[in-house]
């Protein structure tokens, strides 16, 4: 019997390398006006944004323009919505990596609203988000966080009082997805590195996840594929186009199975770490995801009553393993040292390079929220995962 299953919508997805040619037309069937948010350099400088400029404004489209340097705060959302009250644009169109689109998401949610986004916030906020926004186009120039497949924005203030929370509602995924692969490759490597981790984790983490279901599982193992074939290639050869392809799309996967199954142990650590220090999301998730799969694999194995997730990390091995035959402890065992061989390959920093302390570990574990993993941490065994990568 198939377990039963529900799926948020999805956005009209235009996958492929050279799909952002068509994305002037998109812009102008919209309508004569489009705020592009983007991120400070990379998109700005590239030859493919001055032709898109020149194609809008031969479609007589006005572009206002929006750029994002960090993940989006507040204070960011609040500005820009104030800038443009009265007069909205007809579509908001994000080029960047996952801070530019969750950014994106965001002001076309809160555009004609008078409230601050804080209020909307989970947690932190009081208020329901009603669902109304300006359209959105997403257009990641990164391969990692899959936001242009989900329907929250993660917005963040930085420090001791920090949080990291997402703006959320059914109506604002994206109403594009136009994933292009060629414009990923001028992504830098240790950018590639961390998205490509935080892709990796989305995945891993989703397959793991308590609330997995057939629909997500078929998609994580996909992606996990993808990674296994061009996560490596891509770092060492970025104008590998079947790899960025392969990236590209494993983590458009990822993004519609988090938003389907949930998350685990890595990223509720990586959640509360990124609102108190400034660390870059995916290079947590790529620091952690050794260390937490090993604790995962050591708990299940301990409490005797994990033989289900056991055999899905037997599957994770069979994926990445170049051989066959073996039993599932072997799996188990090569996919953990699989973890434990990227982690260097990739040279992923350590938490003390960005600040951390032993002192503060306690902290961050107490905060961490870990309801869809497969196993149920204790604030201590959270603690050794995150000393493990001090």
């Amino acid at each position: 019997m198939v377990k039963p299953f529900r799926i948020a919508q999805l956005p009209l997805i235009d996958f492929g390398a050279g799909k952002v040619s068509g994305l002037p037309g998109l812009i102008s069937f919209y309508g004569k006006s489009v705020l592009l948010v983007t991120g400070s350099r990379s998109f700005t400088a590239s030859p493919a944004a001055a032709r898109l400029s020149e194609h809008l404004a031969g479609k007589n489209v006005t572009i206002n323009r929006v750029t994002v340097d960090q993940e989006p705060s507040p204070e960011l959302i609040d500005k820009t919505v104030l800038k443009f009250m009265g007069n909205e644009p007809d579509v908001v169109v994000s080029i960047g990596g996952g801070s530019v689109i969750d950014a994106g998401k965001a002001i076309s949610a809160m555009l004609g609203k008078e409230n601050s986004v804080e209020e909307y916030l989970e947690v932190v906020g009081f208020k329901e988000h009603p669902g109304t926004k300006v359209p959105f186009i997403a257009v990641p120039t990164t391969s990692g966080t899959g936001s242009e497949a989900t329907k929250n924005a993660v917005i963040s203030r930085l420090g001791r009082d920090g949080f990291k929370r997402s703006l959320r509602h059914e109506n604002l995924v994206p109403d594009v997805a136009l994933v292009d692969p060629a414009l990923t490759l001028s992504c830098p490597r240790n950018i590639t590195a961390a998205a490509g981790m935080d892709c990796f984790t989305q995945l891993t983490e989703a397959w793991l996840s308590t609330k997995s279901n057939p629909y997500t599982d078929t998609l994580a193992l996909d992606g996990l594929k993808a990674v296994n074939r061009s996560l490596v290639r891509s770092y060492t050869n970025g104008d590998d186009i079947q790899a960025r392809s392969d990236m590209s799309y494993a983590a458009l996967m990822s993004g519609i199975c988090l938003a389907n199954a949930g998350l685990g142990a890595v990223h509720g650590l990586a959640g509360t770490i990124g609102a108190l220090f400034n660390i870059p999301h995916g290079v947590v998730c790529g620091t952690l995801m050794s260390a937490a799969n090993e604790m995962n694999v050591r708990e299940l194995r301990l409490n005797g009553a994990g033989d289900t997730t056991l055999i899905k990390y037997a599957v994770l091995g069979r994926i990445f393993a170049d051989t066959t035959g073996k039993s599932d402890n072997y799996y188990i065992d090569f996919f953990l040292d699989c973890l434990r061989a990227l982690t260097y390959i990739l040279d992923l920093p350590k938490l003390s390079h960005f600040g951390i302390t032993r002192n503060d570990l306690p902290g961050i574990a107490s905060l961490s929220d870990v309801k869809n993993n497969p196993v149920n941490l204790s604030a201590a065994r959270m603690t050794e995962i995150l000393d493990q990568r001090l």
